[in-house]
Formats: C-alpha cells, structure tokens, sequence
C-alpha cells in the first residue's frame, strides 16, 4: 500500500520524500520560508516520537563556548522564566529520553516520548529554550566558571575556579584516551574547528567571557542556522505548526553561513611526541603510539562507505590484516582504543595505532603498521574476508536496535553529521543503493588494495604521535592554575574583590529560589498507562541426542533478523574457577574450536553473524540478596539466509571449544586490561557505588571482584604474571576445567525473529544439535558464600576529579519497602541532592537510588570537585526529608520518573530479551504490575519511615574514587586507602 502524500504546514515547503524499505521508514525533506530552517521527518508507525534541534556550533578556541551555552540555554527561557526548566521538565515528563549534546561541530536538543501530551509539553519548552534563552549571567558563571574564594567571604583565602563545565571537562580530561584523541585531533587539523577542544580545555575555559557567549548564541542559535528532525507517527504539518507557533514565526532570515571549512591538507607526513598525565608508578611502557590520516568528506557518499568498508576489511576482527598486526605483535600491549574510522566530522580520519608501549618503539610500530597496509596492497585481501565485511555494513543498517538510545533517535543521529555539513541524510539512511555498488565493486580483487594505497600509504596528510606518559603533569598543570589564581587575587582591587563576594551570594540566592513549576507543563499520574507492555512467547522442546531441550521463541519485527541465545544453568563453582569465570567468558568467542584457529573462527563469525558476545547473567532471588541465580549465555545475530548457519557457530563454540592458543588467550586478557584502565574516570561514579555496596550481599561482592577497583586492579597484575609461561598455560588450564563444569548445565534457546521464520529457525536449530550429547545428571546449582557487612574505602587513582557514594543495606526485589526506597531515590535527587550536589557543588552529576539487587540504597557523585562536603551532604538529604515539609507534587515527580524507567521502550530483540530474562529470574509481568502498582501508592509519610527505618549513620557504607591531593581528607574520614 503506497504511503500517503506527506503534508506540510504553510509555513514550509516540501522538497522530497522517499520511502527507505530497509529500515521501514518514509523520510520527508522540508524547508522553512522564512528563515530556510531545514526539518527532517522520518515517518514511522513507531508511538515513540522522538525530536531533535540541531545547531552548527563552530568554535575556534578551546573555552568551551558551545558545551556551555548547551547548559546555559537549559536555565529559563522567554516563556518559562524559572532557573531549571530541563531538570524540572525531566520530573514532570514521561519522556523515554531526554538530553542535549555538544559535539565537535554541532549542538543537539534532543528528547523523545511515547505519550502525545507529553511530547508536545516537551517541544514548547525545548523550542523556548533554544531560541528564546534567557542567559542569565548568575547561569553562566554556574554552569561555565566562575571565581570564588576558597572562605567565601574571605578576600586572603585562596581563589578557585568553580562551574559544572569546568568541572566535567576536568573529569573528562582525567582519561587518558580522551586526552590523547584531543592531542592528535591538535595535530590531523591544523587549521578547522576540530583543532580545538569543543567540551573545553579547563585551562582555557576560564577565559571566556559572558559577552562571547551571547555573541555566540545570536549568530549560532538561529533557525537560518537550525535542522529539525523528527521520527514517529505524528505527522509532519503538526509538528510544524508547532514549530511556527512556538518559534519560527518571530524570525525572519539570518544573512549567515555557519561551516566547516576545507582542512590545510600536509604535504608530508607529520611525527609529533607529546605527554599526557598519568599519576602512576611504573609508567615507562604505558606509552601510546598512533596512526592517523585524514580522508575525504563525510558527505559524499560514495567515500563514506568506501572508508567504512575499508576500515571493517582492516580492523573488524582479529582476522583483518591489520588488526591481527597490531594484536600479534609485542611493541605494546594492546590496539589503541582509538582505532578504527571517524567519519562524523565533515572530513573522514582513519587511526590505528598500539597502548602500553615503550617510547623507543615508535618508529618499530610505524613500520609494522605501514608493512601490514603494503602486503594489503601488493597481496590483496581474500574475497570472503571483504564480502564479510560488506556484510556487517548490511546487518548493522537492517537491525532495529534502540536499547541505549531510542530507535528513531539512533537513525537521526546517523543522519545529523551529514545534515549539519549541509550534505544528504537521506542518502546515508539509504544504504542499499551504496551496497549493491559495493558489491559490485569489490568483485574487482584491487579494489580494496587499490583503496589502501589512495587513501593510505599514497596520502601524505598523516600524522604519527607518541604520546609519553608524565607522573608530574597533572601536578604541574594544578600548580599552574594555582600560580595563575593567586596573581590574579593579588591584582584584584577591593571592588572586584567585593564582587566576586557578591556574585557568589546573587547566585547561593539563585540557586535557593523556589521557582514557579506551575508555570511548565506536565504530565499527570492520570495519564500514565494502566497497562504494562509484555511480549509473548511460544515455548517449544528441540530433540537433542540426550534430551530435550526447551527453547522460547518471540514473534517480533526484526526487519529480516535472527536472533539466537544459548542459555546454560551455571552449576555450583569452587572459588578457583569462580575467579576466572568472567575472563572464560570474554574469551570465549575469541578462540578456535575444533580444527578451526582463532582466525578462522573470526573470519566464520564475520561472515554469518553480528558477532558472538558470551556472557555470565546472574541476579538474587528476588525474596533474598543472599541467594542467586546463574546463567552462562551465548548470544548472537544474522540475517535469515544465515540462521542455520550461526546455529552451527555457536554448537562448534560450545562443544568443540579450544583452550590450548595460549598467545591469544594473553592477548585477550591484555585488551581487556587496558580497557578496564582506561574507563575508570568514564565510570567513577559506578565504580564508587560497587565500592560502597561490594559487602552487602554475595552478588555484589562477586561483581566487585570481578569488575570493581578490585578486580581492575588484580586482572592488572594477573596480565602481568603471563610473563611467565607456566602461569599463563595454567589459566588456560582452568578454562578448560571451568568449561567442562559448564557444558554439564541445562540448556536452553531464546530465538527472535519473525513469525514466518519460527519453523525454519527451529528446524535448523534442532538439526545442528541433534547430536549434542547427553551431559549426565543434573549438578548443583551455583552458590555463592553471605555477606552482609559495611565498608569504608578510597581508591587513589589519576583523576582530577572526585567520584563519592555512600550505601546503605535495605531490602531485594519483593519486599513491601522495595517501591517506596525506588520512588525514595527519585525524590532525594529532585528535591535537594540536585541543587547541592550539581548546582552549588559545582560537580557534573548526583543522586541516589535503590538497588535491589545489592538490597542498598546508593548516594552518589560524579566528576565532583569536592568530597568531605559532599559526603556531608547525602546526610543532609536524609535531614530535608525527615524534617522538611514537603508538597505532594514532589511526590508525583519521583514517582512519575520511576514509572516512566519501568515502561520505557526497547527495540523488538531488546524487548524480547528482557522480557524472558526476566521470567528467567523469576521477574514476570505479574510481579512487574505489583511493583508498579505498590510504586503508584507511594505516600511522604512513607518515604519518612523508609529514611529513618534504613538511612541510619551506623549501617553506612563509603567507597570514594579520587586522587593523591585528597588524601589530608581521607584520613580526617579514617577511611581506608588504597592504591589502583
């Protein structure tokens, strides 16, 4: 059935729609009269309407004015004149997503919402708050920086910077990966905005003033200068009705051009070193050598999805050339994180490159890559190895995915880069036409050969980094600051000094002020669904040489996708095994089996599947944090002709699993290492709270030892000790034992795919494992040892920020008090640890919420400049709610909150996998309905009871990640430290 012929509203005009049946959406192109506003429709069934506002935000410095106009701009507007309408609107929405990005060359306020009111109160106030900001200067100086005295009123006390942008970048800064990207993007554009940091640079943030960021705003947040997107059912002449009536018809058209320019192209190969802090001991091999070239234009096509093939052909798998290079080697312990192909940026970089590497290998490395790209290039690459990778491109385009992001949000993004440069997102969404050139393309044995000497070895702009390691860095840079503030005191008159006084008063002031909420719109509890969403499944048994074995199958669109999950019942493991448990599964799918290696395995997966992952899933019982359920899991993905096939991948991976290609086995273990390292400041505050709660209940103490600072810093020295070739060949021993115990476990299959697939995929399925073998009795269930006990610890790693939670023991899943603790953390967070903690603390997140799977209650902070004081004030939390008077609009907020986590939307496989790993662990829609139920009859009085029944000083537990120049105060707090 054709579609219908789009409508527009009068104030735009309609240049094309075309309808993309790969992903089963129409796209509809529009243009604003008066201003040339473009706005992207993508027209879906989808109730989940998602919308997008983009800006070209071009900086050319590093101050951070686009990242913090971004906040700024979400502080009040014309129409809703009230200091936080963002956070505000967050508490009064059922949105499923709701945020704004800064990005190297755009600005993006996006939100989405399966519930039409509400999507609708979201749009007003998104459109006021992008054209009609107030920018506030007190709103700045929150949210940008600021100076203060160290003693407020003390104009001999120190100066210090504060602000919650300031304080981000430095958190975001504190990675080391983050840090080096910034120092090669220095180098690969000398010239376009990209040279800079678009976050901000804490050093240069304080630079920027509040009269540059209005001149920024009244260039760059302009409707001549704006792309709208939208994706669901509601069509698109009303949203643009609403776009006219909230906004567009205030503006006429702005004589303007916001782009990137053409990047100074080098005529020569460029070899720079640099140092990033990184406050260690024994760093003489952390050292990172990388490799970048700067392509062509994101916006062309037809280069676009040539370096994406080309990047998937070299890197996609330890069976690509270059990959397997960089892998197999020992001049460094692992690939960059960085490598692999950027393409959001107007032009394209490539990089590869190795971490953990000592600083003479440089110029080994360079070689080594350059060596592998030339036997590319005079031997060629097998013709299944790139028809694989043309394969991933395709299985990556048809999957609806939308378990992180909302679907329609993903497929906007994937479209806004090329929007933004003024190119066409139509095209990019559009991917069959590009493939079948592809296909035809690489029928010729030189293309990809011919495409690595164009784009490579033949392309002077290329740029090779060391990035040194320096202990002492972060401790200069903070003596820097400190120089810079005490000349800048010492040179302050007493009026400034009175002023600085005054502006933090004006905004302590701000800060306390009860807003208005009325003023905003809102959804209601009346409006929340009565029913919740579950899918249902048609439970079947596969003949197996030994027994049957029972499998779920799930009708779902998938848009020609199967998908297939081996689940294994975990039996009972000594403590030897249990510790190599995670490793195995990481493992896993990395290895040979049978008489296939390492490679050929990954080759085989590349071109059947989407990759296996393997996995351990456990959860406690939901009447017991102390007892558990454990399930091993192997998962995967392939189009429909490939079913059967990747049926008979995972048989061989289970059963004919090899343990014995002991190298690999090292290498795995090394990459996941460094990437544990190198996400400890991405992480913090997780890491924080699974400190905090790593003794309250067997799970948690387990996930501790394998995840947490712990087991980051064991899985550090167990990759070291593979030095010894003895040591490495006995873990690999107790793979193979742990193997055997779990090859014993009852099995089971979850299958997803289209309703007319179920016959086929079980046929094919029940084909392959005909001749599994009858694995004996049934073996005990896996345990693990009680634990309910508190811990007060701080972990010393490098990080120029503070991460800090505190934890209390309270109850699992089915307990009467586990609603009201969930809906509990909401409120705190609303109500007071946002104000104290963001806003006056100046850190870039906090909260609190209820695990029920520790049975804790968790406070937290995130990049956070403080920390006694912040630990001060989860405590206060607690007071405010027991001895406050609070307004039963609070209430609905947090409840409205934990009804819309509850009711958010998955893609099709997502929903269908939550829904049987649910019941798995005994959580079934009737058990849902009741905890929604019990969250909907929430009273204050009874979050009062719950505060004071569990929040209790003495049952406290601390975990704190920070650095050395805390340590004066973790020895005030008598806590325990240690050192990652």
């Amino acid at each position: 059935m054709p579609s219908p012929e789009p409508l527009s509203s009068s104030a735009f005009i309609l240049k094309r729609s075309q309808r993309l049946d790969t992903l089963n959406i129409t796209v509809e192109e529009y243009e604003h009269r008066a201003t040339g506003a473009c706005h992207y429709h993508l027209v879906s069934e989808n109730p989940e309407n998602v919308f997008l506002a983009a800006l070209r935000t071009v900086p050319m410095d590093s101050r951070g004015v686009a990242h913090i106009l971004e906040h700024t701009a979400l502080c009040g507007s014309r129409k809703y004149p009230v200091r936080d309408p963002f956070f505000m609107m967050i508490r009064r929405s059922m949105n499923t997503f709701m945020n704004a990005f800064t990005s190297s060359d755009w600005t993006a306020y996006p939100f989405a919402s399966q519930n039409r009111k509400d999507f609708n109160n979201l749009l007003e106030v998104y459109l006021d708050a992008v054209f009609f900001a107030t920018l506030n200067p007190l709103d700045f100086a929150q949210e940008g920086h600021r100076l203060e005295f160290s003693e407020r009123k003390q104009t001999d006390s120190p100066l210090t910077y504060k602000g919650v942008v300031y304080n981000e970048m430095k958190g975001a800064m504190s990675s080391p990966n983050a840090y080096i990207w910034q120092l090669l993007s220095k180098h690969l554009f000398p010239t376009t905005t990209y040279h800079y940091n678009s976050g901000g640079d804490p050093a240069d943030i304080p630079k920027l003033t509040y009269q540059d960021l209005l001149d920024f705003y009244k260039t760059h947040y302009h409707p001549s200068n704006a792309i709208f997107m939208t994706y669901g059912d509601i069509p698109a002449a009303e949203h643009q009705q609403k776009f006219e009536a909230f906004a567009l018809n205030h503006f006429g058209k702005l004589d303007v051009h916001i782009a990137v320019g053409d990047e100074k192209r080098y005529q020569a190969p460029l070899q720079v070193e640099e140092v990033y802090p990184l406050d260690e001991e024994n760093i003489a091999e952390k050292n990172h050598v990388v490799m970048a070239w700067l392509l062509g234009k994101s916006t062309h096509l037809e280069e676009l999805y040539r370096a994406q093939l080309l990047s998937s052909v070299l890197l996609d798998n330890s069976a690509s050339p270059l990959l397997y290079a960089l892998e197999s080697t020992d001049l460094g312990k692992s690939p960059s994180p960085l490598c692999g192909l950027e393409d959001s940026n107007r032009e394209m970089s490539f990089i590869c490159g190795l971490e953990g590497c000592k600083a003479e290998t440089t110029d080994a490395i360079a070689s080594l890559i350059l060596s592998a790209l030339e036997k590319v290039v005079s031997e060629g690459v097998a013709q299944d190895k790139v028809e694989a990778a043309l394969h991933a491109l395709e299985l990556h385009q048809r999957e609806i995915s939308g378990d992180s992001y909302p679907y329609g949000l993903q497929l906007i993004l994937t479209g806004l880069s090329s929007a933004t440069h003024r190119g066409d997102p139509i095209q990019v969404l559009d991917i069959d036409p590009v493939l079948a050139r592809l296909k035809q393309d690489i029928q010729n044995p030189r293309f990809i050969p011919d495409l690595v000497k164009q784009l490579l070895l033949d392309n002077p702009h290329r740029v090779l980094l060391t990035a040194k390691p320096q202990a002492d860095l972060a401790a200069e840079q903070a003596e820097a600051e400190q120089a810079r503030l005490e000349t800048i005191r010492q040179n302050l008159s007493p009026a400034q000094k009175q002023a600085i006084i005054e502006q933090a008063q004006r905004l302590e002031e701000r800060q306390q002020q009860l807003d208005d909420a009325s003023i905003l719109p809102k959804v209601e509890l009346s409006d929340v669904p009565t029913e919740i969403k579950w899918p249902d499944s048609r439970k079947t048994t596969l003949a197996s040489a030994g027994r049957k074995l029972p499998a779920s199958f799930f009708a779902q669109g998938t848009n020609g996708l199967s998908y297939q999950q081996v689940v294994i019942k975990l039996p009972n493991l000594d403590p030897a095994l249990q510790d190599v448990l995670p490793y195995y599964a990481s493992c896993l799918p990395e290895l040979g089996a049978g008489t296939q290696s390492y490679l050929d395995m990954q080759a085989r997966q590349a071109s059947i599947s989407g990759g296996v992952n393997a996995y351990t899933s456990m959860r406690n019982l939901l009447e017991s944090e102390q007892k558990v359920k454990a399930f091993m899991v192997l998962s995967s993905k392939s189009l429909y002709a490939n079913q059967q096939a990747l049926s008979a991948l995972l048989y061989d991976m289970l059963y004919h699993c090899r343990f014995d290609e002991h190298q690999r086995i090292r290498e795995i273990v090394d990459q996941i290492s460094s990437r544990q390292e190198q996400s400890i400041t991405s992480q913090g505050h997780t890491l924080a709270m699974g400190l905090a709660c790593s003794r309250m209940s067997p799970l948690a103490a387990l996930n501790y030892r394998f995840g947490g600072l712990e087991g980051i810093r064991a899985l550090r020295q167990l990759s070291q000790s593979f030095e010894d070739p003895a040591i490495l060949r006995q873990f690999a021993e107790g793979f193979a034992a742990l193997h055997a115990h779990i090859l014993a476990g009852d099995k089971q299959f979850l299958l997803i795919a289209e309703a007319a697939q179920e016959e086929a995929l079980l046929h094919g399925i029940e084909s392959v494992w005909k001749t599994a073998a009858d694995t004996g009795p049934a073996l005990p269930d896996f345990t693990l040892p009680g634990i309910r006990d508190s811990v007060h610890e701080a972990w010393v790693t490098s990080t120029q920020v503070n991460f800090c939670a505190k934890a209390y023991p309270t109850v699992p899943s089915s307990h009467e008090d586990a609603a009201g603790l969930t809906v509990l953390g909401g409120f705190l967070r609303n109500g007071f640890l946002h104000r104290v903690i963001r806003e006056q603390g100046g850190a870039y997140g906090g909260g609190a919420a209820q695990d029920s799977g520790s049975a804790s209650f968790r406070f937290f902070s995130y990049r956070d400049p403080r920390l006694t004081e912040t630990l001060n004030d989860f405590d206060a939390a607690i007071d405010w709610l027991v001895q406050g008077k609070h307004e039963p609009s609070q209430l609905e907020e947090a409840i409205l909150g934990v009804i819309s986590s509850l009711d958010k939307p998955s893609s099709p496989s997502g929903t269908a996998k939550q829904a049987f790993h649910n019941e798995l662990f005994g959580r079934t829609r009737e058990q849902r309905a009741r905890f929604r139920q019990q969250v909907l009859d929430v009273t204050l009085d009874k979050l009062r009871q719950l505060a004071e029944k569990y929040l209790r000083p003495q049952y406290s537990s601390i975990g704190i990640v920070t650095s050395k120049s805390t340590l004066p105060q973790l020895e005030q707090l008598a806590l325990t430290i240690k050192y990652l």
